[in-house]
């Protein structure tokens, strides 16, 4: 699983997080062993004192204790969930580890310490490719519109390797990109993924000058009309790892807040130390570490780090 935790915790995270918590369970864990409720599948236990041969009726559940129904069926639109990733509606299931985790970092962000207005626009990145920070952006969102007043708006600004759209199951045909280079209206590149609170504006077909694009004057543009336009919702930008592309960077200045992913055994400290210096330590609001491991079938869809560059420029011939 992840764990999250303060700016103020960083470095004496990075020294413990050196080596993974038994405790944890990797986001790609089999949901199977921490079912959601209502699964029906599940065997009942046995009353005491019943032997085989009593079988006593099952008496409905009266209103007030009925099972919640399990995380899709809270959802407006089923069929559209039906084309979320499978791993982020398990790792969201009620009775997992992970979703319990994103919850606390929904805590952490809606309660900020005293003194301190709660983030809106906020920034999920990481040092390196491959530490699983497209699905905890993901993630935070959805537990974010899950909240009882608060709407989430994704907005996948990893102009390289595009992956947020996928994760909902949208196609990435039009999206900031065509704002950015075009000036589509952004009103017009929302998409609905299938929660009531929850939308996404995908990146669109990666550009040939996604360095340029995402260091321009329209995009703090875009920034401030989102943040102004959408000023009910908390909004959260997936971006490329902050080391391997130098306008994360800029991003992040003019961001409320950033919610920095690591995964255990996998970035440097020393990486780690100096994206925390470039972004400023004032500006992080949570800090997640990641247990996620990369199996055989994520590395066809996401490639290997050093793919990270390669990817893109397939894509622009």
């Amino acid at each position: 699983m992840a764990r999250s935790i303060r700016v103020g915790k960083v470095f004496k995270a990075l020294n413990k997080g050196a080596s993974t918590d038994e405790a944890d369970l990797p986001w790609d864990a089999d949901s199977s062993h921490e079912p959601l409720a209502g699964d029906s599948s599940l065997p009942e236990a046995e009353p005491a004192g019943l032997t085989d041969h009593q079988a006593p009726p099952t008496p409905p559940l009266p209103p007030s204790q009925a099972i919640p129904p399990p995380f899709r069926e809270n959802l407006d639109t089923g069929a559209m969930v039906d084309n979320w990733n499978e791993r982020l509606v398990a790792a969201l299931g009620t009775a997992s580890a992970p979703a319990e985790e994103l919850r606390r970092l929904r805590t952490s962000i809606l309660h900020p310490p005293a003194g301190k207005k709660p983030a809106r626009t906020i920034l999920v990145t990481s040092a390196m490719p491959e530490e699983g920070k497209t699905f905890i952006c993901a993630g935070l969102a959805v537990t974010l519109a899950q909240g009882v007043k608060e709407h989430a708006l994704l907005v996948d600004c990893d102009l390289r390797r595009p992956l947020l759209g996928e994760m909902f199951g949208l196609a990435n045909d039009q999206g900031l990109v065509d704002h950015l280079a075009r000036g589509v209206d952004l009103g017009r590149l929302i998409r609905k993924v299938g929660h009531p609170k929850l939308s996404v504006i995908p990146s669109g077909p990666p550009p040939v000058n996604p360095a340029e694009l995402l260091g321009s004057e329209r995009l703090l543009t875009m920034i401030n009309e989102v943040a102004e336009r959408y000023a009910d919702r908390y909004i959260i930008f997936d971006s490329p790892p902050l080391l391997k592309a130098a306008e994360t960077a800029i991003l992040a200045k003019h961001l409320d807040g950033v919610v920095l992913v690591v995964r255990e055994g996998g970035a440097r400290r020393e990486d780690i130390q100096q994206l925390v210096e470039t972004i400023g330590p004032e500006k992080i609001i949570g800090v997640v570490f990641n247990a996620y491991q990369t199996n055989v079938l994520e590395r066809k869809i996401y490639g290997s780090p050093s793919d990270y560059y390669s990817s893109h420029r397939q894509n622009n011939g």
